[in-house]
């Protein structure tokens, strides 16, 4: 299928970069709309079973300080990310009835080799440590707390910039509408870190991230749809010209097994 001038010009479109992030102002609360029609629906059969899931939802939280800036980014391919990566969440009880005994460790999550070559991805609390996990089978699990406030932190891996596009209970942390790989993300320049703190309001705040029940989470009251609460997703898309994978394997077949001179070894 030809790709039209508006899909060639898409590929061309700002990008946003996080700039910083800072305590913010008070608490907020705005639903409008979304709020009342969660209310006047109270009473049907779906919404009833909304009230009663267990576990964990992720609500809109106080106004906090984080700038970004524009720049410009063309994606290699503006419809298939380099790699995608997901972490599921959930309160302690519901971790523990889908990992049994295992017990979970304040780690960076371990992901399959093609994401882990490209970002770092975990969640920590409000004292900056990374929020405790483990690995079942496939997945990566992280254990929070309601009405505790969390961060979502991407760490490139690469010497390139990547675009990472970011959702939490299917929503997309920019605009709190479902979630596409067809929108705009943050750019992480070459080893850069950067902390998502929330739902982006403007170029200057957002809302926190805050566990809370499934019936108060931002994907209930503001889409009045929980199917997806629960996972923080990551889509990552690579730079036209560039391959940070094919980087990668050439740098390692470069690798030298005597590089050094002869001697004996000596303390770090």
């Amino acid at each position: 299928m030809r790709i039209s001038r508006l899909a060639s010009a898409l590929l061309l479109l700002i990008a946003v970069m996080l700039a910083g992030c800072e305590t913010g102002s008070a608490p907020t609360a705005d639903y409008g709309r979304s709020a009342a029609r969660t209310s006047a629906m109270a009473d049907a059969p779906e919404q009833a079973a909304v009230r009663q899931r267990p576990g964990l939802g992720t609500k809109w939280g106080e106004d906090r300080r984080s700038v970004i800036s524009a720049e410009r980014f063309a994606r290699d391919n503006a419809s298939r990310p380099i790699a995608r990566a997901a972490i599921n969440y959930n309160d302690a009880e519901g971790v523990r009835a889908m990992a049994a005994a295992v017990e979970p460790q304040r780690t960076w999550p371990v992901f399959a080799s093609r994401v882990r070559r490209l970002v770092s991805f975990a969640l920590r609390d409000e004292s900056g440590r990374l929020l405790p996990g483990l690995g079942v089978g496939d997945r990566w699990f992280v254990i929070g707390e309601q009405g505790r406030r969390y961060s979502v932190v991407l760490r490139n891996e690469t010497e390139y910039r990547l675009e990472a596009i970011v959702s939490v209970d299917g929503l997309d942390v920019m605009d709190g509408q479902p979630a596409s790989i067809g929108k705009r993300g943050y750019i992480l320049q070459p080893r850069q870190r950067i902390v998502i703190d929330g739902w982006r309001r403007s170029m200057n705040t957002v809302a926190a991230f805050r566990f809370s029940s499934v019936r108060d989470s931002y994907a209930e009251r503001k889409q009045g749809d929980s199917r997806n609460v629960g996972v923080i997703g990551v889509a990552l898309f690579n730079e036209a010209g560039t391959n940070p994978l094919a980087a990668e394997v050439r740098r390692r077949l470069r690798a030298d097994p005597f590089p050094g001179d002869d001697g004996f070894a000596t303390p770090p």
